[in-house]
């Protein structure tokens, strides 16, 4: 009969916690014996028929190695027995290290782990939740129409000086002390001045260009600019305008409405359209909103320390994201800094456990008819959503995001119905995030 385990809680920091585990020599000693047993009859060992050797030259063959796997499954065992004992909430594996201990000695080992947070939802009956009210306007239409008319517009050549709004195909080369550096010479490369995506002295030095003229231009790198060895330093750059081109837009005609699938050609019925379109996407912008509202309520009235281990998976999954939106290799050399996915993480994180809690609490269950509602919602626009949601259905990881979605839509639901919820007014274009196209 097995000698019994020595276990005791040495150590309750934050959410960290610290066993102490003794395992008996007579444990240990029996269960190699036992294994040692097994190996002989099978080693083969010169001067032994298989299966013939002595004990004691078995266990000076195999001694260390058999230990060295009883002591691995006995530290997972007992692991969990220690858990059990304590009742421990591990949030993530556990720190192993042993005391040092000769052989037929007790073996000690410390283990320290992270736990979940208990968690006692707070103001849950008495949230704040703000929820945007909109109305779309008529100059909101013409915005987007005008907008889509910069999507068909044409490029072409102007004899005049560039200005805003211009495009001017280029060469450049960039040089430092009169050194041409990595990443400073292009040709025929467009740029849209007002855009800005080049530094501001380099646009700002291509104003007035004309074609054929060639310029030489200083540009100030700025401090915090990505490539270190161009961080603050400052760069000539000669600068040879191949073209000048000016934005031609399209005139709202038939043949314009019928580009945007508008069979009729009628201006009337592209608003519709149009007034149609955005009012489906404003509404999924409010439900959007209105959500970040809800949990950032619920965030803000409890406050809770989570566990390291559970922030490094987020940032993890955060980071697999990232280059899979990038089109980049899931490579651990591709990978963003951590350090600019941590406040997400932690905020995932404790969305996740209040969500987890708020759930059981509220005994809420997801339905089928909530996955189909969300599996419409998913699909609403696409020219076969049946043959979408087919997709969606065949596809396992799919399906458990709808799931989470559908759960997090009815804790949504359940938070508004007992919180003090504040219509504000506002107006599509700064919901949408919406500016007019140069």
């Amino acid at each position: 009969m097995a000698a019994e385990l020595q276990i005791s809680l040495e150590n309750s920091d934050g959410l960290k916690r610290t066993l102490r585990v003794e395992i008996p020599a007579e444990n240990i000693d029996s269960e190699v014996t036992k294994r040692l047993h097994t190996v002989g009859k099978k080693a083969k060992l010169k001067g032994f028929r298989p299966g013939k050797a002595p004990l004691k030259v078995i266990r000076q063959n195999y001694g260390a190695e058999v230990r060295n796997e009883v002591l691995g499954d006995m530290i997972q065992k007992s692991y969990s027995e220690a858990v059990v004992q304590e009742k421990l909430n591990p949030a993530g594996n556990p720190d192993i290290k042993p005391e040092l201990s000769d052989e037929g000695s007790n073996f000690t080992y410390m283990a320290t782990v992270e736990v979940y947070p208990e968690i006692s939802l707070q103001g849950v009956d008495s949230l704040s939740i703000e929820r945007p009210v909109v109305e779309i306007q008529d100059t909101d239409v013409e915005l987007i129409i005008e907008n889509m008319r910069h999507q068909k517009s044409q490029w072409e050549a102007a004899t005049r000086k560039a200005r805003k709004g211009d495009r001017v195909t280029i060469d450049f080369v960039g040089k430092i002390d009169g050194e041409e550096f990595a990443g400073g010479k292009a040709e025929s490369t467009p740029v849209v001045l007002g855009e800005g995506r080049m530094l501001p002295d380099f646009e700002k030095g291509m104003e007035g260009i004309k074609a054929g003229e060639v310029r030489e231009v200083e540009v100030q790198f700025p401090e915090d600019y990505q490539a270190e060895d161009l961080k603050g330093k400052k760069a000539v750059f000669e600068i040879s305008a191949e073209v000048v081109e000016t934005k031609v837009l399209p005139e709202i005609d038939d043949e314009f409405c019928k580009a945007f699938g508008v069979d009729s050609g009628d201006i009337s019925d592209l608003k519709i359209e149009v007034r149609n379109n955005m009012q489906n996407e404003l509404a999924t912008a409010i439900e959007a909103k209105t959500k970040d509202s809800a949990m950032t309520a619920l965030l803000e009235a409890n406050p809770l320390e989570v566990p390291n281990a559970l922030v490094d998976q987020e940032v993890h999954s955060l980071q697999h994201d990232w280059m899979q939106r990038m089109g980049l290799p899931n490579d651990h050399s591709y990978h963003p800094p951590a350090e600019q996915f941590i406040d997400e993480a932690k905020r995932r994180v404790r969305l996740g456990l209040l969500i987890g809690e708020y759930v059981k609490q509220e005994e809420i269950k997801v339905e089928k008819e909530d996955i189909d509602a969300q599996l419409a919602k998913l699909t609403d626009g696409y020219e076969e959503p049946e043959t979408m949601i087919n997709a969606y259905k065949t596809n396992q990881q799919a399906m458990q995001q709808v799931q989470m979605m559908s759960l997090e839509a009815k804790v949504v639901k359940n938070l508004l119905e007992k919180a003090n919820v504040t219509d504000n007014n506002s107006d599509f274009q700064t919901i949408m995030d919406v500016q007019a196209i140069a």
